[in-house]
């Protein structure tokens, strides 16, 4: 098993180039990750590189839900609903310590979008469709209800509700997850890994040119098949491989809004529409509630999508909108994201209205591509791509992969026995926790983020205390950054706290208090130059302006 730490990374990229994979996969956000999983669990050889880091895309910025696809029942995607609904299902019981079922409220006003017998026969047709169990099935409730539940929901014209359930997750850590457990059934991904460049032969596709983004070095990897996953990002490979004809991507941009809960006390997650007929979800989470999404054509930097004061005034505009009672004010966001959707464009439609559905395409040059999709199908389009390539491969080799194995595998960390035996994992171990000097509150955090791996964050928490000491920062935020250095492969501050925590979008005064120390600590592990570790201290310093200063347009 190839190690999955970055004191080790340099070392994994000259063994590529020693390598024939029989897959290689750009890009390593959830659908790279995904296929990484279900390609190496039948036994393929497979490498993976990401340019960023791990999720650092539209996989660290969605609206961190696994959406049973309610939405889509407006749009008739009948078959999309069914099959995301099961989706959802499967992503909480292979990893429910990164995914939670969340009850949603949705309100219903006098000439707003859902009626009172829309909605009931709408929730009513999504259990069906989406297999809920029937401890989840929706339930029809009265105006009284419905703010007996959430007060803060406007009482002006309130005719009802309803009630469904969703599974809200940590999109960055589930990228992680499923990663993590990619290696461990063999796969090797490298993250700061960019494909500049792609090896032909004969006129077909045969590896790539990788350039390592941290130190410059280039690297040619050979593979039997390629798969361009890079989400925003594969129109410029399609390009590079001379291919891009026919249908191609529309990025969308969606932000979204962090507040206090102090200033935002919301009790129960909510999905409500705005006087122009858009839906918004609001979600309490750990001390937090955020509010999003916005959804417009986007045209600027990809990597670098950014809140613009239009954004944010759009989303405050909605909550006072439904929250009246709050006042909210745009002083009172504490942070924020912002990510792209890269959707097929289809002529003629409004951006929310364009499908998720995904799509492949295969060039002359023998190059996969795949785009559109959605979160909570990561792993059916993983299981779609590499039945494709086993097919191929079985036919070209005479070896025989087999069929998908994931449906009932745990990612790393759900090793819990199931999703029904996590809320009593989580209480021993956050119990295991106190016994190593933490805080219930600590303890609780950490079993819940890395789930079945707890335990070896705790053995370093032991063996940190002295450095965490000196550097005078918790022990438990040591062990956790070098947990995120020699098991989730973090190269830099900002992988650490805004991917490998989330920490940036959901306690950036944690961020503030702790950078230094962290950053001090992962130059002295890493052997920065100092230059390398002004870059990087530059870097996390520019993701939290982009949480909190908007664009001005």
């Amino acid at each position: 098993m190839m190690s999955f730490s970055s004191l080790d990374r340099e070392k994994q990229l000259e063994k590529m180039t020693t390598e024939q994979y029989d897959l290689f996969v750009i890009g390593g956000g959830i659908t790279g990750a995904g296929i990484a999983l279900d390609a190496a669990s039948r036994g393929m050889k497979i490498g993976l590189a990401e340019m960023q880091d791990f999720a650092a895309g539209t996989s660290s910025r969605s609206t961190k839900l696994v959406h049973g696809g309610l939405r889509y029942l407006k749009q008739f995607e009948v078959k999309m609903v069914a099959e995301v609904g099961k989706e959802r299902a499967i992503v909480y019981e292979n990893g429910p310590h990164v995914t939670t079922p969340e009850w949603m409220l949705l309100p219903m006003h006098k000439g707003g979008t859902f009626g009172k017998f829309s909605t009931g026969i709408g929730l009513r047709v999504y259990d069906f469709l989406a297999g809920v169990k029937k401890s989840e099935w929706r339930t029809m409730l009265t105006a009284d209800e419905v703010l007996e539940r959430e007060p803060l929901v406007k009482k002006q014209d309130l005719l009802g509700g309803g009630r469904y359930v969703e599974y809200k997750t940590d999109d960055a850590r589930l990228t992680i997850e499923v990663m993590k457990e990619a290696v461990r059934f063999g796969a090797e991904p490298v993250n700061y890994a960019k494909v500049d460049g792609l090896l032909y032969e004969k006129g077909k596709v045969i590896g790539v040119k990788i350039l390592d983004v941290l130190t410059g070095k280039t690297y040619d990897v050979h593979a039997k098949k390629i798969v361009n996953a890079t989400g925003p990002w594969v129109d410029g490979l399609r390009e590079k491989d001379h291919s891009k004809e026919g249908k191609h991507l529309q990025l969308t941009k969606g932000i979204h809004l962090v507040f206090d809960q102090s200033r935002f006390p919301l009790k129960q997650a909510v999905y409500f529409d705005t006087p122009d007929k858009r839906m918004v979800f609001a979600i309490p989470r750990e001390g937090k509630t955020y509010v999003g999404t916005t959804d417009t054509v986007y045209k600027s930097d990809i990597a670098k999508p950014r809140m613009t004061e239009a954004d944010r005034k759009y989303v405050v505009d909605a909550i006072n909108y439904m929250f009246p009672s709050l006042e909210i004010k745009v002083e009172d966001v504490e942070s924020s994201w912002a990510g792209l959707r890269p959707l097929i464009h289809e002529e003629g439609k409004d951006p929310s209205e364009i499908s998720r559905k995904d799509e492949v395409w295969t060039s002359n040059s023998g190059l996969i591509t795949i785009a559109g999709g959605k979160l909570t199908g990561y792993r059916k389009m993983a299981e779609h791509i590499v039945n494709l390539v086993a097919e191929r491969l079985n036919n070209e080799t005479g070896k025989d992969f087999g069929k998908c194995k994931t449906k009932n595998m745990p990612v790393s960390g759900g090793h819990v026995g199931g999703a029904s035996s996590f809320q009593q994992f989580k209480k021993v171990k956050t119990e295991a926790g106190q016994k190593h000097g933490l805080t219930e509150q600590q303890a609780e955090r950490l079993a819940q983020r890395y789930g079945s791996n707890v335990d070896q964050v705790l053995e370093i928490l032991d063996s940190v205390k002295d450095e965490a000491a000196r550097l005078n920062i918790p022990a438990y935020v040591l062990a956790a950054a070098e947990y995120a250095i020699t098991e989730e492969l973090a190269a830099t501050p900002a992988d650490f706290f805004v991917r490998r925590t989330g920490a940036v979008y959901f306690n950036i005064d944690w961020v503030r208090s702790y950078k230094e120390p962290v950053i001090s600590y992962m130059a002295s592990r890493l052997n920065w130059t100092d230059e390398q570790k002004r870059t990087y201290t530059e870097q996390l310093n520019e993701q939290i302006d982009y949480a909190v200063v908007p664009l001005a347009e």
